[in-house]
């Protein structure tokens, strides 16, 4: 569960870390309000759940309050890459001396929680690590242990010396936030340096979808998270949006996360993973082909395939009628039970299944980029 940033917001300021004064406003005469109300200039952030919102024209600053109606009128019902905006954060805008980067996460190999920290906030952390690996630090916290303050001394030694004890208060209250929501992930990127102290300018919260039974996870899970992601859980489909323009649809994680990887080594980037699970019928196959088509991003789709007690020929009807009249191209590549029939199928629709999933990857790539 991927929450918006004006949720984590809240959590954030539960857990007692300090964030810009700001509202979240769902029309342009409340975002006049509120910019009015802090008398100061503005940013205006759309709330929707992906990542490069900034690049994408989602975050605006205003200078004045008559300023802020206006962007808001703009931003409000607009899409950030595929997504509409119906909700603004409307947060101060605050004087920046210096940016830090503050999260935790899960290492899956390690089987524990892992902080991460770096003084050049502001960026993705992998581009980060990528470029400049000695500007990150990490540091494993055993679950029965929590930050102690040796670790914490440990993580931020490569950080300035002013900011290391508010650096390390944050960190702590970061981890209560992260262990009491049983979250994959907690992240302030940046969490500033300003004239009022340390303030968290981004708020990232993911939740795990398989957490405990408990009230405080309603209330998120009823505004949070991509629409589409909604729809697919309520369908019993496995789906996560990327950030790419190419749909992949396969059954298995295994197989599905193999064939991303495909598409990646191909030059492309998939818009989304969807997992059919195992037996999916013609119905089944049908929905899940009109969801990944609805995606207005989508420019090609790869359909990927391996019939064990899945049958070829059922995927095959299912996503011809699923795909009637589009215009998208779809790449497939059907193996295992009924496949024959399967083939034949497709064929008389005028598909022509690939022999191989690197055959695919590279058909759908080129494809994608002849649409583009």
């Amino acid at each position: 569960m991927k929450l918006l940033e004006w949720q984590g917001r809240e959590l954030f300021q539960r857990y007692g870390i300090p964030v810009p004064r700001g509202e979240v406003v769902d029309d342009p005469a409340a975002a006049r309000r509120v910019a009015a109300g802090l008398g100061s200039a503005v940013v205006l952030k759309a709330q929707v759940p992906v990542g490069g919102r900034g690049k994408a024209g989602g975050i605006r600053i205003a200078p004045s309050p008559q300023e802020a109606e206006r962007v808001a009128a703009e931003l409000l019902g607009s899409e950030i890459k595929g997504i509409e905006v119906e909700r603004l954060l409307v947060a101060e805008a605050v004087e920046i001396r210096a940016e830090h980067y503050l999260g935790i996460t899960i290492d899956r190999a390690r089987r524990t929680p892992v902080m991460i920290y770096s003084p050049e906030g502001g960026v993705e952390i992998e581009e980060v690590a990528r470029i400049k690996p000695e500007a990150v630090a990490r540091e494993h916290i055993p679950p029965l242990e929590g930050p102690s303050p040796f670790r914490l001394r440990r993580l931020f030694r490569i950080a300035p010396p002013g900011p290391r004890k508010d650096l390390s208060r944050i960190a702590l209250k970061l981890y209560e936030l992260f262990r009491d929501y049983e979250a994959t992930l907690v992240e302030i990127n940046p969490l500033a340096e300003t004239p009022a102290g340390l303030l968290a300018l981004d708020a990232k919260v993911i939740i795990d979808e398989d957490h405990s039974p408990d009230p405080k996870f309603a209330e998120l899970g009823m505004v949070a998270g991509d629409p589409t992601e909604r729809v697919a859980r309520e369908a019993g489909f496995s789906y996560v949006r990327l950030e790419g323009d190419i749909g992949v649809i396969g059954n298995g994680a295994g197989l599905v996360m193999a064939t991303l990887d495909l598409v990646s080594q191909a030059g492309g980037k998939p818009a989304c993973f969807l997992d059919i699970g195992g037996g999916a019928r013609a119905e089944r196959v049908r929905a899940a082909v009109e969801l990944v088509l609805g995606d207005e991003r989508v420019r090609a789709v790869f359909v990927n395939v391996f019939g064990g007690i899945t049958r070829c020929d059922e995927v095959a009807r299912g996503l011809i009628e699923g795909a009637g009249g589009t215009r998208v191209p779809i790449v497939v590549r059907l193996t295992g039970t009924n496949e024959e029939e399967g083939r034949r199928i497709l064929s008389q629709a005028g598909v022509r299944p690939v022999e191989t999933m690197e055959e695919g990857a590279e058909l759908v790539v080129s494809l994608a980029e002849e649409g583009r």
